[in-house]
């Protein structure tokens, strides 16, 4: 059941490349101080805010100039490397004339690897919560590369909304939200909430990366849905707009600007882990269409034996499963009841233990579509 609020007591901000970068590419200031003084209001007002932030890239490419024999990969570990002290510098500043402490976190996808570095990262950012500083959450692009890095800081924000319970995720871009088209149409209109599925984001959603991010917004919307499935208010909205950040937060649901993916069912903390842990799934076990069905009733089901046809990958009781359908679909996570040797011995067997139960299993309803 979908569940609407007006206003939030705790929020994860994503700020978009675009947002805090000029039309040269090189850090706007302006900018980024107008974010800080709103988001230092709503702090003063009692709600908790956690900012996932983009450029620093862009704030290292105007330090100097570099060689020209130097790959794109050194170029992004360089610019990285010299942008998140410029960035960090220039928060700290700003937030300080507020009367607020920020602090740097930085992150890789491989920190989402197992429950015990969840846990510790979740510690981590709760304590700067208890003490009143704002967390300022970042890819460490500088060790990041290829099968370690994040499709986009908008997937990395869904995870810190997961992760830490927030009420909404507000994703700021350079585009007003999600358009029926190409947002430079005429014709297209702006979706004010959005009810739909991943199948229907395809179908109107223009595939188009912005200039200096890595995502695009089919990968917003996508991971705006998923993270509504998991029961966070999910917002798009233009991050260079006056104001943004008030409105989102102080107006009524119904006159918020940008596009309002409503929250639509809450989820246990360990199920949100299981949901964040993809990547890092020990081994696959593929079920048939009637488990399939099963699993995405309307009724709450665990993954059962007697619909496995195949276990793939050597894993440990406890440790994270994909489950696949026999159209080698990912469908689902899980946390597995067994291990891979003693799954082999009960695919198709009736009344004997759920492979994943219930309160473990996530449901990848995106991809199953």
């Amino acid at each position: 059941m979908e569940s609407k609020v007006d206003k939030y007591n705790r929020i994860i901000i994503k700020i978009g490349s675009n947002v805090l970068t000029d039309q040269k590419g090189l850090s706007d200031v302006q900018a980024l101080a107008h974010i800080v003084e709103q988001v230092s209001q709503i702090k003063r007002e009692g709600t908790q805010v956690i900012l996932v932030s983009s450029g620093a890239v862009a704030a290292g490419r105007g330090m100097l100039k570099i060689k020209q024999n130097t790959g794109a990969v050194a170029q992004k570990q360089l610019f990285s490397a010299l942008g998140q002290v410029k960035l960090m510098e220039l928060y700290k500043v700003h937030f300080q004339r507020a009367g607020l402490h920020c602090a740097q976190v930085l992150v890789t996808k491989s920190d989402f690897r197992d429950r015990k570095h969840y846990l510790n990262m979740k510690n981590c950012l709760s304590v700067l919560l208890e003490n009143n500083i704002v967390p300022i959450v970042n890819e460490n692009d500088v060790i990041s590369v290829t099968e370690l890095m994040f499709t986009d800081n908008d997937e990395l924000a869904g995870l810190v909304a997961t992760m830490l319970n927030a009420d909404a995720l507000f994703i700021l871009s350079n585009v007003d939200g999600v358009y029926t088209g190409d947002p430079k149409n005429p014709a297209s209109q702006l979706i004010k909430e959005f009810k739909g599925n991943a199948r229907e984001v395809n179908h109107y959603v223009v595939t188009q990366k912005s200039e200096f991010g890595r995502g695009g917004m089919i990968t917003k919307c996508r991971n705006a849905i998923k993270v509504a499935n998991l029961g966070i208010h999910v917002h798009i909205a233009h991050g260079k707009k006056s104001a943004i950040i008030h409105k989102l937060y102080g107006e009524p649901i119904e006159n918020k600007p940008g596009t309002y993916f409503p929250a639509t069912k809450n989820t246990s903390n360990v199920k949100k882990w299981v949901a964040s842990s993809n990547a890092y799934s020990k081994g696959q076990v593929i079920v048939n269409r009637g488990a399939q069905e099963a699993l995405f009733s309307k009724k709450a089901n665990s993954l059962l034996a007697v619909g496995m046809v195949a276990v793939k990958g050597e894993f440990k009781k406890g440790d994270i499963i994909s489950i696949y359908n026999e159209d080698d679909m990912e469908i689902a996570l899980g946390i597995s009841a067994y291990s891979s040797d003693h799954a082999k011995k009960i695919i198709k067997k009736k009344n004997v233990k759920p492979m994943v139960h219930y309160d473990y299993l996530y449901l990848n309803e995106i991809d199953a579509l």
